[in-house]
């Protein structure tokens, strides 16, 4: 089911699928991952299989029962671009969300060229936000590029967990960057110059940029919870997104 949602970048996750497989470093830690298990322990519905890829259409009409206009992010515990979610599939989480004017999607993939065509000879929903995740330069930026063929109102770059400098970045018709680092007992360091190197690209070239966390190690390069290191970044916090439709 639809539940309301910590992540501080949208209200609501809706997991038309769950479960995901391992495709580049930003995966390594999966929080779904570990999630999964434990709601599978747990005995919750749709968690049978773990964090096996599983396919629920029972939870196709959430949305369309929910009156508030809500932000989704769609499928925080899975990718709906996996290659084993077919294309019909897609499809009916999209037409879900056209017939969902009121609420706006967020769907984010590191199948970004899997993404490029489906989108090839389809229109993408006017309340449809499509990003990628960027995590370093080998596996992460080469997915900007694809995204950008995706003729989407929003195109928004996921770039957490950082796990390196993505060196220069071309953001044409990027409209929103969130930033954050990893969480978690075995997180991988972000630093600070890391960061900033995003963030004054974001400046420079008229992108919206979100800072999301500082995750397990903090701005001075120290181990802590996710909770004491915070959101600050150069003493404030950074929660630019672009405006929602439903919502202006």
């Amino acid at each position: 089911m639809s539940q309301a949602s910590r992540i501080e970048w949208t209200e609501a996750t809706w997991n038309p699928t769950v479960g995901c497989t391992k495709i580049s470093p930003g995966c390594k830690h999966c929080y779904a991952e570990t999630m999964a298990k434990r709601l599978q322990a747990m005995g919750t519905p749709g968690y049978e299989n773990g964090f096996k890829l599983t396919i629920l259409p029972e939870r196709l009409a959430e949305p369309l029962a929910r009156k508030k206009p809500t932000v989704y992010f769609v499928n925080s515990m899975s990718d709906l671009f996996h290659k084993g979610v077919d294309d019909g599939y897609i499809a009916q989480v999209f037409d879900v969300i056209r017939r969902c004017p009121k609420h706006t999607f967020q769907v984010l993939t590191k199948r970004a060229d899997r993404m490029a065509s489906f989108f090839r000879n389809r229109e993408v929903p006017d309340n449809a936000w499509l990003g990628v995740s960027v995590e370093d330069r080998r596996y992460g930026v080469p997915r900007i590029a694809a995204l950008r063929q995706v003729d989407a109102r929003i195109r928004f770059l996921s770039v957490e967990p950082l796990l390196a400098d993505v060196g220069a970045l071309d953001l044409t018709g990027i409209h929103w960057v969130i930033v954050g680092g990893e969480s978690g007992p075995k997180a991988r360091p972000m630093h600070l110059k890391w960061v900033e190197n995003v963030r004054q690209q974001c400046e420079d070239q008229g992108a919206q940029f979100f800072f999301k966390q500082w995750g397990g190690w903090g701005a001075d390069g120290k181990r802590r919870s996710k909770k004491a290191n915070g959101r600050l970044l150069q003493g404030r916090t950074w929660d630019d997104m672009p405006a929602l439709s439903a919502h202006a």
